[in-house]
């Protein structure tokens, strides 16, 4: 399988105007599977040509002919999913099972946004004298700029281009280099779908030339980032500076906290599967397992043998429960983390070393004995690592939940109603999920509080980023 993926702009797909590409490389086998165009400024200089043009021809098109593209796109990725899941998984390294699970999501993601533009309503205000008539109306910002990342390369991309086109913007997406196809793949489901030309333009290339070209850019009027801490801090900034609206899905560093009291045996199973899903590489993966004395050493000897239970592997392979990481530089980086924790104190209970001499592949890793000294305990690890503490009270828990800058994603596992509420107040996180794994869906909120960014993807908040809201008032 090799893929030659082009640049995406006003309708045609086309190489960079300098000829420069990227090699493209399968995780797994460390061979070269295609190559990706790179956009020059002349092509960003054209896309937003674009952008402009289309915005003003989607603008105009009705709530209802938005609806019934989006709607058929999601159709098109269902009726394409085993291939699109094969070329997924070839290039970012995830298990077949997880890349078809994502490709579904996306085209709900569709479903979602195309039947939310259709409710964008306004509203009539009462005057103050039977005469004025008031309202609020709603309309598309303008166009966007969209910065994804690669560890889920359709449902990243997805989650801000559906509401965004459901609300009548045009946008541009710089999508991730190591995961070009995937992307690619659902524009094409788009543009096959019969959104205009112009209206989604897709490029790649040198991730800090395009954003800092395109963010200032007047064309430009939203910006929308998933990515790291620090990049996203210095996006945030620049589209300040600018004054350009902003969403920004950071890192996290997610606590799952499990009391006494909890069912051990599927809160373990359910944290075991979310913490090795994507080989750890989830912006809300369990993280820090806080879990009371008195079933500490109980759910460590569990969680360990669940780990050591999971088959690493080419996610293309059946039974594969988790796959390479994405890419040597990202294998070494949670090497390094492992390293500096066992060097000071910690103990590893299961994984910890690399597999095979091809790909990125690590064994599922647990570490006990984690202290806040260590650089894991502080950094966001992106990799199959759980770090595995007890804690004696519940505001123990709530205090080491706190402690970092993060605030994305937190679990809990309890039966008390109580302790359900007192953590649903006093843990500072965008989301919270109880005894079960209900985050991301197309119909509920997505994002962070404090150093995890700002914004919302999901829900009805979706679709409010990518609008603005004008007040006119009539007098005879």
């Amino acid at each position: 399988m090799s893929h030659q993926t082009q640049l995406f702009i006003a309708g045609v797909w086309r190489d960079g105007s300098d000829r420069r590409t990227l090699d493209v490389v399968n995780p797994a086998t460390d061979d070269v599977i295609g190559t990706v165009a790179c956009a020059a400024i002349g092509d960003l200089d054209d896309a937003l040509n674009a952008a402009a043009a289309g915005f003003k021809v989607w603008r105009a098109v009705s709530a209802l002919d938005r609806y019934k593209i989006l709607r058929r796109a999601g159709e098109l990725l269902r009726e394409r999913v085993d291939a699109l899941a094969s070329i997924l998984t070839t290039e970012q390294g995830k298990p077949l099972p997880e890349s078809r699970v994502e490709i579904l999501l996306s085209a709900d993601v569709l479903d979602w946004a195309a039947e939310e533009g259709r409710r964008a309503y306004g509203r009539i205000i009462p005057g103050r004298s039977n005469h004025i008539l008031q309202s609020a109306v709603r309309e598309p910002v303008g166009p966007v700029a969209a910065f994804t990342p690669w560890n889920f390369p359709m449902s990243q991309v997805v989650r801000k281009i559906a509401p965004a086109l459901g609300a009548g913007c045009s946008v541009i997406v710089k999508a991730a280099e190591d995961t070009p196809a995937s992307a690619a793949e659902l524009v094409r489901a788009l543009a096959d779908a019969g959104i205009p030309a112009g209206v989604l333009n897709l490029v790649f290339g040198d991730p800090a030339e395009i954003s800092n070209y395109l963010i200032p850019h007047p064309v430009i009027r939203k910006i929308s980032f998933t990515g790291s801490v620090p990049v996203g801090k210095k996006l945030a900034a620049l589209a300040g500076e600018h004054m350009k609206r902003a969403t920004m899905e950071l890192g996290g560093h997610a606590p799952a906290i499990v009391f006494d009291d909890a069912d051990l045996e599927e809160a373990t199973a359910l944290l075991t599967g979310s913490k090795f899903r994507n080989a750890g590489q989830v912006c809300v993966s369990p993280t820090r397992f806080l879990v009371q004395e008195s079933v500490y050493d109980k759910f460590v000897e569990r969680f360990a043998a669940n780990a050591n239970a999971i088959k690493v592997g080419n996610g293309l392979e059946a039974g594969t429960g988790m796959g390479p990481l994405v890419n040597h530089r990202r294998l070494q980086a949670v090497e390094d983390l492992i390293a500096d924790a066992a060097q000071k104190g910690g103990t590893i209970r299961a994984g910890g070393s690399r597999l095979g001499n091809k790909g990125s592949f690590l064994e599922p890793t647990v570490l006990t004995e984690v202290t806040t000294s260590m650089r894991i305990m502080n950094e966001e690890p992106f990799g199959p690592i759980a770090l595995i503490a007890p804690f004696r009270h519940l505001d123990d828990a709530v205090e080491e939940a706190n402690r970092l800058p993060f605030g994305l994603a937190a679990y809990a596992f309890s039966r008390s109603a109580r302790t359900v509420a007192a953590l649903g107040a006093q843990v500072e996180t965008g989301m919270l999920t109880f005894n079960h794994l209900g985050l991301a869906l197309p119909e509920v909120p997505f994002g962070g509080v404090k150093d995890s960014g700002y914004g919302l993807e999901g829900g009805t908040e979706a679709m409010d980023a990518y609008l603005a809201t004008k007040f006119l008032t009539h007098a005879p």
